[in-house]
């Protein structure tokens, strides 16, 4: 079983900056079985689908919703477990539940975080 925990989100004006941490866990989740998962940063606004923001992958290959290029960096501390995103030149249209997202190799398995509130307002 695998736990992920998403923290870091909040309220913050158009232009400024968040940084959002999933921590992952479980029995079953060691630093070497973490290292194989792919993590997905998705959000979902209200009345909107669950939208695919940015992802990397076991070897460190990332990728971006065109939306996002180049306001926002993805990253991952596989000794630590944890997955960053960094958000930089928010703008309103980024308000949105964002969600962790680990995919086994192979995608045989998905988790989900709770997710973590993104209110960007001036």
């Amino acid at each position: 079983q695998v736990q992920l925990v998403e923290s870091g989100g909040g309220l913050v004006q158009p232009g400024g900056s968040l940084r959002l941490s999933c921590a992952a866990s479980g029995s079953s989740l060691s630093i070497g079985s973490f290292s194989l998962n792919t993590m997905n940063w998705y959000r979902q606004a209200p009345g909107q689908q669950r939208e695919l923001v940015a992802g990397i992958t076991n070897g460190f290959g990332t990728y971006y919703a065109d939306s996002v290029k180049g306001r926002f960096t993805v990253s991952r501390d596989n000794a630590k477990k944890t997955v960053n995103l960094q958000m930089n030149s928010l703008k309103l249209e980024d308000t949105a539940v964002y969600y962790c997202n680990a995919e086994t190799p192979g995608r045989i398995k998905s988790y989900w975080g709770q997710g973590t509130q993104v209110t960007v307002s001036s």
